[in-house]
């Protein structure tokens, strides 16, 4: 039975409602996706796992690789854990990249295969999801195929091969993610689309568009006629920008006369100053991020903003920790009639802190100074945003043709001096 929204006339009312519900678990009724969604329901993701390993030692940056689920499956099956605990109702399998061509670029040299990452991925992510109420989602993601232009027949079957094991596996439903032009996530959603399972389809894009300039609403309408059930972006952006964009496919359906549900999936990071193709033109990226970092209360605002705007699979990528999560369940837990059982160690909009022992934080226990507060970077030299890299590159450009071999010195000489006389 499923709590119906409340009228709560003073923050002792809403203590007491949240209470109540911090004592009440979910029904564990393991409906599918389309029918949570169709039923008007919040879906919430999980975060983003190659960012979160990469800062606990389990996976490299650069190739972003998710071998993890192979080499240390303790860490994958903990991340998920916590996401469960903070209120994800999906565990999207680490499975990030792990196409072969992906994980055999520029010499990334590995000891498991792609089948072996992706079914020791699909295992993790289903031992924990039986733990709660919580759905498997196989995703796959773009590919160096085809930026090297590759055919339409050759990156399919990249895609073919990594199904294969998502349907051995009988995945709860499918997601093709990241995506930077809206041609390739076509080609991704086809081939997802013919196992008969759900698809959701995400690309990293902002309000300008694809890499090509195809507009977020034509994308989605071109993603929902290639079979998409679940249209949305992830990645690239920070939420408020994503959540404009979404708002911009959703339109862009509607006009058109069809229909789809609509899921967002951003980063952690303010990214006011970023051009088309998003954080990875930051010079901060990917080491120098963190003074970027949306604090919960910012979480809180984007899962109510989300909402606002139609979204109901509401989720994270990198950059987003546990915590995180826990906010956007907490900001919408009246919507979702419970609060996870990370809450039960959080006092909602800072109430914990009415047991601390000194009086000036004390006086921090309440959700308007949190609402207010501008936090500082404590950086008095650094400046509040930063100039993009934009190179202005994309498929078909000489630079991002990949290859198999190792990145060479002589490669490398050009790009360092570019960027130096750009910075």
């Amino acid at each position: 039975m499923r709590i119906s929204p409340v009228s709560l006339s003073s923050p002792e009312d809403l203590h007491l409602f949240l209470n109540l519900l911090l004592n009440m678990a979910p029904v564990g009724s393991k409906r599918g996706v389309l029918e949570r969604l169709d039923a008007g329901e919040v879906v919430i993701g999980d975060g983003g796992f190659v960012f979160a390993l990469e800062k606990r030692g389990y996976v490299k940056a650069g190739p972003w690789t998710p071998e993890a689920a192979a080499e240390h499956p303790e860490a994958v099956r903990q991340l998920h854990r916590e996401f469960l605990r903070a209120g994800s109702n999906v565990m999207q399998t680490f499975t990030f990249y792990a196409s072969d061509d992906k994980l055999e670029n520029r010499g990334n040299k590995l000891t498991f295969t792609g089948q072996q990452i992706n079914e020791a991925a699909c295992d993790l992510a289903r031992e924990v999801a039986n733990e709660g109420d919580a759905l498997v989602a196989g995703g796959v993601s773009q590919t160096p195929s085809y930026l090297s232009c590759k055919s339409e027949d050759e990156v399919k079957k990249i895609f073919k091969k990594q199904i294969d094991v998502f349907i051995k596996k009988n995945v709860d439903f499918l997601i093709a993610e990241y995506f930077e032009h809206v041609e390739e996530a076509e080609w991704a959603v086809q081939v997802l689309k013919a196992t008969g399972k759900p698809v959701a389809a995400t690309l990293c894009i902002g309000p300008d568009g694809d890499m090509h300039g195809v507009t977020p609403g034509e994308c989605a309408v071109r993603l929902v006629k290639a079979g998409a059930d679940i249209v949305g972006v992830n990645c690239h952006f920070d939420p408020m920008t994503c959540v404009k964009t979404v708002a911009m496919m959703k339109a862009g359906v509607e006009k058109a006369g069809l229909k789809a549900h609509y899921m967002t999936q951003p980063l952690a990071y303010h990214t006011p100053d970023c051009s088309c193709q998003g954080f990875i033109d930051l010079p901060e990226f990917p080491f120098a991020l963190e003074p970027r970092i949306l604090t919960r209360w910012e979480m809180q605002h984007y899962a109510r903003e989300a909402y606002k705007a139609g979204i109901r699979y509401i989720g994270g990528c990198c950059g987003f920790e546990p915590y995180h999560i826990r906010a956007v369940t907490e900001e919408l837990a009246t919507e979702r009639g419970f609060l996870p059982e990370a809450s039960q160690k959080h006092g909602l909009w800072g109430s914990g802190l009415e047991m601390h022992t000194k009086p000036w934080v004390r006086a921090r226990a309440r959700r308007d100074y949190w609402e207010r507060l501008k936090p500082a970077s404590g950086r008095p030299l650094c400046p509040s945003m930063s100039s993009p890299d934009g190179w202005g590159v994309t498929r078909g450009h000489a630079e991002l043709m990949q290859q198999r071999e190792a990145t060479t010195a002589e490669q490398l000489r050009p790009l360092f001096q570019k960027s130096d006389a750009k910075h």
